[in-house]
């Protein structure tokens, strides 16, 4: 049996598996003993079972956070889409759509001051000629934002 130790840091995190307790301790004093004034850090210990059922239960999540985006990428409707967007790809004014808006005739979302419409809305909005652009320009939407999207995961995994 070995012992699982997850050390976490501001900026890392470290696994290690040590096959005693004698060399944890040991370890932990060579710790104890480093005087480092900018390095602070939490020392978690755990069985490694109980680590197991940890890294697996997190792998559930991830997969369900993957299977989620996977879903929105294929029904684009029902992605979100901010102010800019709309305005650029259907070639609207900012003033148009906030009379929208005021009127009542488009839904959508506020967070932390930032305007956000589904593309459903927008094509509802097209289709009843609130708007008149041809399908085109709801399909340059949905295919920047698609691209928006990629390049975001992109520089998450970088990072």
């Amino acid at each position: 049996m070995y012992i699982s130790i997850l050390l976490l840091t501001n900026n890392n995190s470290f696994h290690f598996l040590f096959p005693s307790w004698e060399f944890v301790f040991s370890v932990l004093a060579t710790f104890a003993s480093i005087n480092l004034k900018s390095f602070f850090m939490e020392v978690i210990t755990m069985d490694s079972q109980v680590y197991k059922d940890l890294t697996a239960k997190i792998d559930r999540i991830a997969n369900f956070v993957i299977s989620a985006q996977n879903k929105a990428e294929e029904q684009p409707e029902d992605s979100w889409v901010d102010s800019y967007e709309v305005c650029t790809f259907l070639k609207i004014s900012t003033k148009t759509l906030q009379r929208l808006r005021a009127a009542n005739e488009i839904s959508y979302s506020k967070i932390r001051g930032k305007i956000f419409y589904r593309i459903s809305e927008i094509q509802r909005l097209l289709n009843d000629h609130i708007i008149r652009r041809s399908d085109e320009h709801l399909q340059d939407l949905i295919r920047n934002h698609r691209l928006q999207i990629e390049k975001k995961r992109a520089v998450k995994t970088v990072k």
